[in-house]
């Protein structure tokens, strides 16, 4: 089946690293929004892995106000600064430009913004790097075996999983919010108990914010993905195509944008457990 490979390599890395995340997650009173947003002109060149993911402007947004954060991450926060930061890229080879970190308030994204947002998610070295792992996976797993094998084989999975993520990306994070004037980002929670972001996390592939700051029905990420489905039949082998296949790639589709919320929610706190206390440590 096509675009296996999205849905089954994110879950093992995501998953295999929860149980750690639970232990170190305390029930908090409190709820949290967050206004927050990653600037449009995040440069490519020369972007370190561990450079924060958004910074906040020196204009305040225009979105609602947040409520009042727990104390307890407050003060979590004012010992550590970059805590509930996200990074541009998670594990070094997934892109993360869209994710703005807990608690960040920045300014809204235009519509040059987000093609600017879904260019740097495309055409980042970590978005060929994931494509390359993908394209693996869908060959080993011989998601399409019409591609064959092989060298010639594997040029076939990558060049259409490039085109997957790239025609998705642009669909999800330019195309439908620009027309829908959605906001295509996801906004981290950050804290409050494990369950507690995991459904806000999930929420967020039906729910997103609009330009304006209020609440909406996610179109950007329903219809973008839909159309990415329809898209992909120009190109697929013609035992891959057709509408009950579009369906399969829609709904497969929406999965793999559930299970990106859920890494990007607990992003930060994996990289703070895991990844920065090895390189104080060191």
């Amino acid at each position: 089946m096509r675009k296996a490979g999205i849905i089954t390599v994110a879950p093992l890395v995501v998953l295999g690293l929860f149980p750690t995340l639970t232990w170190s997650q305390a029930p908090t009173a409190g709820q949290f929004s967050s206004p927050a947003s990653l600037p449009p002109d995040t440069s490519l060149t020369g972007a370190s892995s561990d450079a924060p993911a958004s910074e906040p402007p020196a204009a305040a947004s225009d979105n609602a106000a947040p409520a009042e954060p727990d104390p307890a991450y407050l003060k979590k926060k004012k010992e550590d600064p970059v805590e509930g930061e996200q990074t541009k890229r998670m594990m070094w080879v997934v892109p993360n430009f869209a994710a703005v970190s807990a608690d960040t308030e920045v300014e809204r994204l235009n519509a040059r913004g987000k093609f600017v947002l879904a260019f740097h998610d495309s055409m980042d070295y970590s978005g060929f790097t994931w494509t390359a792992i993908i394209a693996g996976q869908a060959m080993a797993t011989r998601s399409d075996p019409e591609l064959g094998h092989g060298v010639a084989g594997y040029g076939r999975y990558y060049w259409r999983a490039f085109a997957d993520g790239v025609s998705g990306t642009f669909f999800t994070e330019a195309i439908v919010p620009t027309i829908t004037h959605e906001d295509p980002r996801y906004y981290t929670k950050g804290y409050g108990g494990f369950f507690r972001r995991m459904g806000y996390a999930l929420s967020r592939t039906v729910v997103t914010k609009t330009d304006s700051g209020g609440m909406t029905f996610n179109a950007s990420e329903v219809v973008g993905n839909l159309a990415e489905a329809g898209l992909s039949n120009a190109y697929y082998p013609p035992q891959e195509r057709g509408l009950k296949q579009t369906g399969r790639d829609w709904g497969m589709q929406m999965e793999s944008a559930a299970i990106n919320n859920i890494a990007k929610e607990f992003w930060p706190d994996i990289r703070n457990k895991f990844f920065r206390r090895k390189q104080q440590e060191q």
